[in-house]
């Protein structure tokens, strides 16, 4: 018979003011096995723990339920507490009375009785817990990286600072991201490139860092601490190795009106180049898109310039094989789409804006470039239209943010500080200039940011509009801007040269064609999803696979940076052991009466079950069956519930715990 005991938390006020713990504690005391039935206001404290490590010994309490709040917050608290005291953690149930009883009740009758049924419910599961062990698995002390931007290099960097070993990956040709092409940052507005070049190269020439540019991650198999990832090094046609850099190549290329990727259209490049002065690695590639040679065999006079034989036409994708124990992404961000795209006929973006439609109509990324020193006009500010100096620039702020007709109600969180970075850009550049800024409100959390914003207003002389702008049209060679301050109460019409919309970040491209390879959640944005938002804010619930940067919601340079460490600290603790312990809450086949059809394998989202063979109880033959790999199961049932022989239960939630708890409200 079990010697349960039960717990019951007050929470301080989160329990009890809705629930009569008293109460709960003298009716469950007559629970069948319930040995021992105490409550406490505070039971994750020390002296909450210390109250179960004591009664456990005390009663000889082989069961224990704890009453409180949900098992993502303390479930981890209390097994080490039983585990202090001699028992197996695994014989530990968590009754939710919090966030599934108080917290959603008003009626404390109805929560009481609630509750009671509830604690009902753990004791009569916690009855049929075995003992478990954790699960041991061997690490690969090797890091992969997605993503080499600002976050991608700064883990990167800490995981190899650490003393172990980091494949970086970009799809691009160089390092750097978003981050490399803006020209000031706030709010110190400190240069870009002098901030992060001294990271690009320390990341390029760091010994324990392995860079993959042009590549992209094209498979990735196994488990946490055991990955095998495909990696497509996609064809540079130049061998990275002999190139040293010099520029005969790119020099004497006679297509030079290629538009840039880096400079989003506001400049051009050659059919081979590199993105930026500063790139790393600083080798070129060449655009099989637009190069004469690789389209109809014509020119080559790249491959005839260079004297070291770095050019190779015939040159192919290759797949490379890397085994790696942990998996960290940081793919980054980009705008969202304005133009005048048709998507099933319907217009999509903000059309009534003129982007695409205008030359003038730019986006941030674009305006960045324009006054960016590395960037087409080496930094002297030119409409694209006919290269004038502006004089009245409009920026719009929210241009696809909060806006729930456009499918993205979030907010950007940092386009209220590089709005009024522009304008104060704008002004450094144009003195007797005027800069409008249409908002919907001022959104600057931040350490310096508020400051940031009204040193744009006050010291910098731009006018802010509290409203929306209903339509941009072109007269006369000027962009007319018609909008309203609501402030004000009064309707605006403003003409412009230059209008520059502050578009909404979303997740890269692709990134949940890539989520789906690692096993990682996504929201209905595409923003990658964490295990929990306060407690593990960098971890997934794919064991193994970290994230940080822009590729998780919306963020700074301070707060990617910062989450970028977090990342690489999760990951140096990981590798801390040569082995790492997993919960053993994992599914397990019943091999005798396994009829190998594999319907689990084929259900199974982690590809955690493979086909094995097995000989018979007497040893009269070999059978095929199914075998779960506890490395790569997360614990999600789905074989459980497509099994048609009933061979597949899960530890720590059989079919007979949850048949149990089904039984205790009957």
């Amino acid at each position: 018979m079990a010697r349960v005991g039960v717990f019951t938390c007050w929470c301080g006020e989160n329990i009890a003011r809705t629930v009569d713990v008293e109460r709960v504690t003298e009716d469950v005391s007559r629970l069948p096995g319930v040995r021992c039935s105490v409550h406490y206001k505070y039971m994750c404290s020390d002296p909450g723990q210390a109250l179960v490590r004591e009664r456990i010994a005390a009663d000889r309490l082989d069961r224990v339920v704890v009453a409180s709040c949900s098992p993502h917050m303390h479930l981890k608290t209390f097994r080490r507490a039983v585990a202090s005291a001699g028992l197996n953690p695994f014989l530990l149930e968590m009754a939710n009375v919090r966030e599934h009883c108080s917290w959603v009740h008003h009626n404390k009758e109805q929560a009481t009785r609630k509750a009671v049924d509830l604690i009902r419910m753990s004791v009569e599961r916690v009855k049929h817990n075995r003992p478990l062990d954790p699960i041991r698995v061997p690490v690969t002390r090797r890091a992969l990286v997605i993503g080499g931007g600002v976050a991608g290099i700064q883990a990167a960097l800490d995981i190899a600072d650490a003393g172990y070993e980091v494949a970086l990956v970009e799809r691009e040709p160089s390092i750097g991201g978003k981050m490399a092409g803006l020209s000031e940052t706030f709010p110190t507005l400190d240069c870009s490139q002098c901030i992060l070049t001294p990271r690009m190269v320390e990341a390029g020439q760091h010994p324990r860092i392995k860079l993959y540019t042009y590549s992209e991650v094209e498979e990735v198999t196994g488990y946490v601490g055991n990955f095998e990832v495909t990696i497509r090094q996609k064809a540079r046609y130049v061998d990275v190795e002999k190139c040293s850099g010099c520029g005969d190549c790119w020099n004497v290329c006679p297509l030079k009106k290629n538009p840039s990727e880096f400079d989003f259209g506001m400049g051009f490049r050659r059919s081979i180049y590199i993105p930026f002065p500063q790139a790393v690695p600083a080798r070129p590639v060449i655009d099989k898109k637009t190069c004469a040679k690789l389209i109809r065999n014509g020119c080559g006079l790249c491959e005839k310039k260079c004297t070291r034989g770095a050019i190779n036409f015939k040159d192919e994708d290759r797949l490379v094989k890397e085994e790696v124990g942990v998996v960290v992404v940081a793919t980054g961000y980009r705008l969202y789409s304005i133009g005048k795209q048709q998507e099933n006929g319907k217009l999509s973006g903000y059309g009534e804006y003129g982007y695409g439609q205008y030359k003038d109509v730019i986006d941030s990324l674009q305006f960045e470039r324009l006054v960016s020193a590395s960037g087409p006009t080496s930094g002297a500010l030119k409409r694209p239209s006919d290269g004038k100096e502006p004089k009245t620039v409009v920026f719009i702020s929210c241009v696809g943010s909060r806006d729930n007709a456009k499918g993205i109600p979030y907010c950007s969180k940092i386009c209220c500080m590089y709005t009024a970075k522009h304008a104060m850009l704008y002004r450094h550049k144009v003195h007797d200039g005027e800069a409008h800024v249409f908002y919907m409100d001022i959104r600057a959390g931040g350490k310096g940011y508020e400051e940031f914003v009204r040193r744009a207003i006050e010291q910098d002389g731009a006018h802010y509009h509290r409203g929306r702008v209903s339509k941009i049209t072109e007269e006369n060679g000027k962009l007319v801007v018609r909008g309203a301050d609501t402030l004000a109460g009064v309707p605006l019409t403003i003409e412009a040269d230059l209008v520059v919309l502050a578009a909404a970040m979303r997740p890269a491209a692709g990134v949940e064609t890539l989520a789906q390879k690692l096993n990682v959640g996504y929201d209905e944005f595409g923003w990658l999803l964490e295990s929990h938002p306060k407690l593990r804010p960098v971890e997934t619930n794919a064991a193994g696979v970290f994230i940080c940067g822009a590729c998780h919601a919306p963020k700074d340079i301070p707060e990617s940076v910062a989450q970028a460490s977090a990342a690489a600290g999760k990951v140096a603790v990981l590798f801390a052991n040569e082995e790492l312990s997993r919960d053993p809450e994992v599914a397990r086949i019943n091999e005798q009466t396994c009829a190998a059809c594999y319907a689990c394998r084929r259900a199974c989202p982690y590809h955690a079950i493979e086909a094995a063979e097995v000989r018979s109880p007497k040893g009269a033959f070999v059978k095929n069956t199914a075998r779960v790999n506890p490395g790569l199961c997360m614990g999600c049932g789905t074989c459980v519930a497509v099994c048609p022989s009933k061979s597949a239960d899960l530890d720590g939630f059989s079919e007979q715990q949850v048949y149990a708890m089904v039984e205790a409200l009957a």
